[in-house]
């Protein structure tokens, strides 16, 4: 049952249509909040849908899609930079509760607001006042215009909510099969999965592990498949998947996060410890990986952080050592200062996402020692103020980058310069104080 059940006895004559369940498509769902079957929830007008679509439909085939090619940023240093995104790609977002999944998909949704893509946000099973920040944020700093939320409560019937996660793919596929480009975000599909077990346990389908039913990965596995970048013959959209799964304990290897790690194209692992000391977004490094977007990085990009990743495991290695107390010669105290700045670099405040230009401006500082100068609680200040800053002192080599990806000899000296200046700036100011 998809609605109330009030009015509904056991004995009660029941007909089926013959058809699967559709929902209405179309550009008039963007800015609106809508049930699973595509009901208005934001007290708005009634919604003049350009069409029904079923829910369930083939995933492209082989023949059908392109590489994954061109970036999805996120505004994210930490991910833009070691764990980059493509458009197509499906990445998951894992954690155990309250480690901020959610505000890593927010904010992904809010950097879309300077580019064309188009975000669905599908809330599976989430507290009421869940989605209405998730909502709030996205109407305040993004652009709700171009954003749909699909929503099925936690209190929704179960039915209701198994359908969402395939309900807001259909909607987010009438955009990509017409050439655009769309983020579907799906949080999360650890209650979907209860979700799916709750009706099949009811329905007496024979229980597998952990009591789910045994085809558990396919229900997912054929809701991600869809997601992909289509080949220029199906009009060349793309349809990126970022799946949330919760943990328990930090275990990765459970039932359900084992078989979306093995859907998926890679995974951003979310660690508590990081979360409670500040560090935030608080991925691990060194368990998150990104299979395909890599190849989708700006040249600038790729090649200041071609070593970031192996830079910051050198010093997370030496930094253990360190707590022992023992004596560091020169180079180890210098490996190790430099490694509290690009921790301090990757903390990066919620709400706040950065363009490719001001990343760069950053990796740049920190490729040239220009942080090691700074006392390391004067790093935060320098980030905030970074963007204007440049964009008052170095406004045509930010608008080079933002638009070419690429970075010139005199692009280059012009920002490190912007910012070493800055880098003064601060140090002065502490100096007089």
């Amino acid at each position: 049952m998809l609605g109330s059940a009030r009015g509904i006895d056991a004995g009660n004559l029941v007909r089926g249509t013959g058809s699967v369940a559709r929902v209405p498509v179309g550009h008039n769902l963007l800015g609106r909040v809508v049930s699973a079957l595509g009901v208005p929830l934001d007290g708005g007008p009634e919604i003049e849908a350009a069409g029904v679509e079923p829910v369930e439909r083939p995933a492209p085939a082989i023949v059908d899609r392109d590489f994954v090619d061109t970036a999805l940023n996120t505004g994210l240093l930490v991910i833009d930079a070691m764990l980059p995104l493509g458009r197509g790609q499906r990445e998951l977002i894992i954690g155990d509760r309250e480690t901020g999944k959610t505000a890593i998909a927010v904010d992904t949704m809010i950097n879309q607001r300077d580019s064309n893509v188009i975000c669905v946000y599908c809330a599976v099973g989430q507290k009421t006042f869940s989605v209405n920040q998730a909502l709030d944020a996205v109407k305040r700093y993004g652009a709700p215009e171009r954003c749909l939320f699909v929503f099925a409560a936690a209190d929704d019937p179960p039915g209701i909510q198994w359908l969402a996660p395939y309900a807001a793919c259909t909607m987010a596929e009438y955009f990509s099969d017409r050439g655009g480009d769309v983020l579907l975000i799906i949080d999360d599909l650890s209650k979907h999965a209860i979700i799916y077990r709750q009706l099949a346990l009811l329905l007496r389908n024979p229980p597998g592990r952990e009591a789910y039913p045994g085809d558990i990965f396919y229900i997912h596995a054929r809701l991600l498949e869809r997601a992909a970048k289509l080949s220029c013959e199906r009009g060349g959209g793309s349809l990126t998947a970022l799946p949330i799964a919760a943990t328990q304990e930090g275990n990765l290897a459970g039932y359900i996060p084992t078989n979306l790690i093995s859907i998926t194209d890679g995974q951003i692992v979310l660690e508590p410890r990081l979360f409670h000391e500040g560090q935030k977004p608080a991925v691990d490094v060194g368990k998150s990986v990104s299979r395909v977007g890599g190849k989708t990085q700006s040249p600038a990009m790729r090649k200041l952080a071609e070593d970031l990743r192996l830079k910051y495991a050198q010093f997370l290695e030496l930094e253990i050592f360190t707590r022992f107390g023992g004596m560091m010669d020169e180079r180890t105290r210098h490996t190790v200062e430099h490694g509290r700045r690009i921790r301090a670099v990757l903390t990066q405040a919620q709400y706040e996402p950065l363009s490719v230009a001001h990343q760069v401006a950053l990796l740049l500082a920190l490729d040239e020692r220009l942080l090691d100068q700074l006392p390391l609680e004067k790093v935060s200040m320098l980030q905030s103020k970074l963007a204007a800053w440049l964009s008052e002192r170095a406004s045509e080599p930010v608008r080079q980058i933002n638009a070419t990806g690429a970075l010139e000899a005199d692009t280059r000296a012009a920002l490190v310069a912007a910012t070493k200046e800055l880098v003064e700036h601060l140090k002065a100011a502490e100096f007089t104080q």
